[in-house]
């Protein structure tokens, strides 16, 4: 959405961007209490956080906001690692550029001594671990998500010297009841798994974007319930519709967005919807 097209519509930003800024995102209670313990309890403790939930539900959301929060305090040094379906040696290779270590990927023990050693001289100089923040690790190989494990461990298992957060679908979940990574799996210290939104929820969200955007009134009540009712409990797809709304009405440069134009852009497939609902 350009300037032209915010100011016609009264917004500071596009609501319905993936982009939004961090500080226009919905805090549910939920997301506020895990965000909470990572700071509190796995930072200073070490060891694995969960995030679960189907594509759409929130999490890379949530990892979002952890993050900056994250950074926000004093002597935590974060990192984010994005190639999740490595080898091993690429792994290696990726951890040695986001904590700035040197590592050759075929000298797997090189690099495992040169990470912990940076990292326990950090949590002994200031008492406080780095943090390791891991999306889509349902692709991560088991052997992968193994090394991990021994990676942030020491002194036979009871100190932690690394905090790490996955995030993932269900196939994570799946993948982590399995014999051989039950080890990693009891580790787990803080848990969020994301269900399926309920109507209410998404209307809220909807409501939340559009008027910390600027304008609250960019969408009618009904138009919002109604998004929010053929969402399929999913806050990407709701965020997408309304998005498709906002491009249309620019495209005619529509000025209400209401029901009645929710069936216009949605043709039949909106009057199923619509005759649904009733």
């Amino acid at each position: 959405m350009n300037p032209k097209q915010l100011s016609r519509h009264g917004l500071k930003f596009d609501p319905f961007s993936p982009g939004i800024p961090t500080e226009a995102i919905r805090l549910s209670p939920a997301i506020e209490h895990f965000c909470w313990r990572v700071e509190t309890q796995l930072v200073p403790g070490g060891g694995f956080a969960l995030v679960t939930g189907e594509p759409g539900s929130g999490k890379s959301v949530t990892l979002r906001l952890l993050a900056e929060r994250l950074e926000r305090l004093r002597d935590v040094s974060l990192g984010v690692l994005t190639h999740t379906s490595s080898s091993l040696g690429d792994f290696y290779r990726e951890m040695g550029d986001v904590f700035g270590v040197p590592v050759k990927p075929h000298n797997r023990w090189g690099g495992f001594k040169k990470l912990r050693e940076r990292w326990i001289a950090h949590l002994e100089s200031t008492h406080v671990r780095q943090v390791l923040v891991i999306d889509e690790a349902q692709e991560m190989p088991a052997a992968v998500l193994n090394e991990l494990r021994l990676l942030s461990s020491d002194r036979f298992d009871s100190r932690s010297i690394l905090s790490i957060v996955l995030a993932g679908d269900a196939r994570l979940a799946t993948k982590l009841s399995r014999e051989e990574l039950l080890p990693l799996g009891s580790r787990i210290r803080v848990r969020l798994p994301f269900e399926p939104a309920d109507r209410d929820t998404i209307t809220q969200t909807l409501a939340h974007l559009i008027s910390t955007a600027g304008n609250a009134n960019l969408m009618t009540p009904e138009l919002v319930r109604l998004i929010a009712e053929h969402a399929m409990g999913n806050h990407r797809v709701a965020v997408s519709t309304a998005a498709e709304l906002m491009a249309s009405a620019d495209a005619c440069e529509h000025e209400r967005l209401d029901e009645a134009f929710y069936l216009e852009v949605f043709g039949a497939r909106g009057a199923r919807r619509a005759k649904g609902r009733a």
